[in-house]
């Protein structure tokens, strides 16, 4: 049996409380990423990649030198559920750390390496 879907309000409602730089379009929820280069979109790719293995929910990426393009969608269904919500909200958790935010004695990563560009 198919989970739920959502309708397109409660996906837009959902979207802008809990994972605002994200988006609605054509029937997925979209998120880019933007990195220095080659070498950071490699890094966010695998790490996208890693948790969507983990949760045996499988997005869409269009990838390019700077710049990654995630497309949540369950298949299954034929459309956008719980599960694209959670698998969303924990790429961007994992993706958008910032160590050095936290003040945990960790530098995080400089600008000029090149990984993600940090919203």
């Amino acid at each position: 049996m198919a989970p739920d879907t959502y309708t397109d309000a409660e996906i837009e409602a959902r979207i802008h409380s809990e994972i605002p730089t994200w988006r609605l379009e054509a029937g997925s929820l979209r998120r880019t990423y933007q990195t220095g280069g080659w070498k950071g979109t490699l890094m966010v790719v695998n790490t996208i990649g890693h948790l969507a293995e983990a949760a045996w929910h499988h997005p869409d990426l269009a990838v390019t030198y700077a710049r990654i393009v995630v497309k949540l969608r369950s298949h299954d269904a034929r459309g956008i559920t719980d599960k694209d919500f959670a698998l969303a909200r924990k790429i961007e958790e994992v993706i958008m750390w910032q160590p050095a935010k936290e003040g945990m004695g960790l530098d995080g990563t400089p600008p000029e390496a090149g990984y993600v560009v940090y919203d």
